[in-house]
């Protein structure tokens, strides 16, 4: 996996299946960081996809990140997201980083999440399990349902 800029991706208009090259380097800490290489430049197109789909999943060109961000993201299983959702546009695997102590903000723990931004209908879609996590003194804080409920609710089924 290899991550490029917003600028880069705007004008190139990468999509899956494309083979691309270029220079990267590695990322300095890959708990933080969804993929393997960064600051990528050179980027040319050696071979474009022509595989696009107009249904589950979806991998023709991705959106920009304000619209990702703008959509809203539901909890997405593991399982489904490495077997149907890692090629789709909507699908995503995050690092997210925990603050443990509130008290003690430096203490923090990192774990990679599955998300899905796609529509509502989509027949692929299996929410994973609620998260957890873990806190102070060995406590742990659950994500109720209605925050990815609330951060959708402005979609319709099909958006």
């Amino acid at each position: 996996m290899v991550g490029i800029g917003s600028s880069a991706q705007a004008k190139h208009q990468f999509k899956v299946g494309d083979e691309i090259s270029g220079e990267s380097i590695s990322v300095t800490d890959p708990r933080k960081e969804p993929v393997e290489f960064y600051k990528t430049s050179k980027l040319r197109i050696i071979r474009s996809s022509q595989a696009l789909s107009t249904y589950p999943p979806w991998n023709d060109i991705p959106v920009t990140l304000e619209e990702y961000r703008e959509r809203g993201h539901r909890r997405l299983s593991a399982k489904t997201y490495d077997i149907h959702c890692k090629s789709c546009k909507w699908g995503c695997r995050m690092p997210v980083e925990m603050i443990i102590d509130h008290w003690n903000p430096h203490i923090k723990r990192y774990r990679f999440e599955t998300f899905c931004y796609g529509p509502k209908s989509c027949q692929i879609y299996k929410a994973g399990p609620k998260r957890t996590v873990p806190g102070r003194k060995g406590k742990t804080w659950e994500e109720p349902n209605w925050i990815y409920e609330e951060d959708t609710n402005h979609r319709s089924e099909d958006e």
